[in-house]
């Protein structure tokens, strides 16, 4: 089978190779995939690839064999997939813990970018608990989890603020509804929440705008450079804030995937994916993905995807 790999070249960062299919441990179901959808963080992975590496961790396909303990989905269904590593492939071992079953009213492209900027938000925001009634900041919200956190957190109740340097991204947020700022220090608070992705000078500047015991989760560091906080800096801020490190991984995944699959056949979440082209297409998306060029997701299709 066909298996794209990293090459280690920033112009073209993986190459395709011919392999031997997976063969699936017992809780594993074989996929065929369909669809998958990088995500920015992998694009720094491939910058300086580890020799085990073999990316893809979102992916909507077919279960052409089921898991031999007898877990999960059948042979034949359809399903969408959060596999640890190895989706950017015609076939791919998957623990049927990271899947969950498609209705028919739910492509496989729109599938197939849901798995971990989906999974982020809804643990990221079940983290900051009740959101109803409450002010929010969200600083990096130009990618998939700024947008499903945007539209889960405005449509839980939140008065969000979203901070995004790019104008056609901060329409897109303001009509999931969120107040749209381009700086962080535009933002106007005091906020409850502070939902914080930059890191480096933007962390600090996010914490000072906390109310006293309001809450800090730091998620990222999408500037690629590390924070400093200055002691003196928040003395007559925000007394008694708390920061919590998140991380979303975590597996079973099953349950998240079942729910963001529901709340888009509910119409309450709306991937947007801004390019959709054949997997040979994959090192040219990813130099796009990495330099911003593409608004929302961008889904590569193996082929048959419906």
């Amino acid at each position: 089978m066909q298996r794209l790999i990293p090459t280690g070249e920033a112009a073209r960062p993986v190459g395709f190779a011919e392999v031997s299919q997976p063969v699936p441990e017992p809780g594993e179901a074989l996929i065929k995939v369909e669809a998958f959808a990088p995500n920015r963080g992998e694009t720094f992975l491939l910058e300086r690839p580890r020799p085990e590496l073999l990316p893809g961790k979102d992916v909507a396909g077919l279960v052409v064999q089921a898991a031999a303990d007898g877990s999960g989905p059948g042979i034949g269904s359809r399903v969408v997939g959060h596999p640890a590593q190895g989706g950017w492939a015609e076939y791919a071992a998957v623990p049927t813990h990271s899947l969950a079953v498609l209705p028919d009213s739910l492509d496989s492209v729109r599938a197939a970018a849901l798995p971990l900027a989906g999974i982020t938000a809804l643990r990221l925001l079940r983290t900051a608990g009740s959101l109803a009634g409450r002010r929010v900041l969200l600083t990096g919200a130009s990618g998939g989890v700024g947008h499903y956190v945007t539209e889960l957190a405005a449509g839980a109740g939140a008065e969000l603020t979203a901070v995004t340097a790019t104008p056609a991204r901060g329409e897109r947020l303001a009509e999931l509804g969120a107040r749209v700022v381009h700086q962080v220090a535009a933002a106007q608070g005091p906020f409850d929440v502070v939902l914080e992705s930059t890191g480096g000078p933007d962390l600090p500047l996010a914490l000072s705008k906390l109310r006293p015991g309001g809450l800090l989760i730091w998620f990222g560091q999408a500037s690629r450079t590390p924070a400093t906080l200055d002691f003196f800096q928040l003395l007559g801020g925000p007394e008694r804030a708390t920061i919590q490190h998140f991380h979303y991984a975590g597996a079973p995944y099953d349950r998240d995937l079942s729910a963001l699959v529901s709340l888009v056949e509910q119409g309450r979440l709306h991937p947007e994916i801004g390019r959709v082209t054949d997997w040979t297409q994959t090192a040219a998306t990813l130099v796009d993905l990495r330099e911003r060029r593409i608004r929302g997701k961008a889904v590569l299709l193996t082929g048959g995807a419906r």
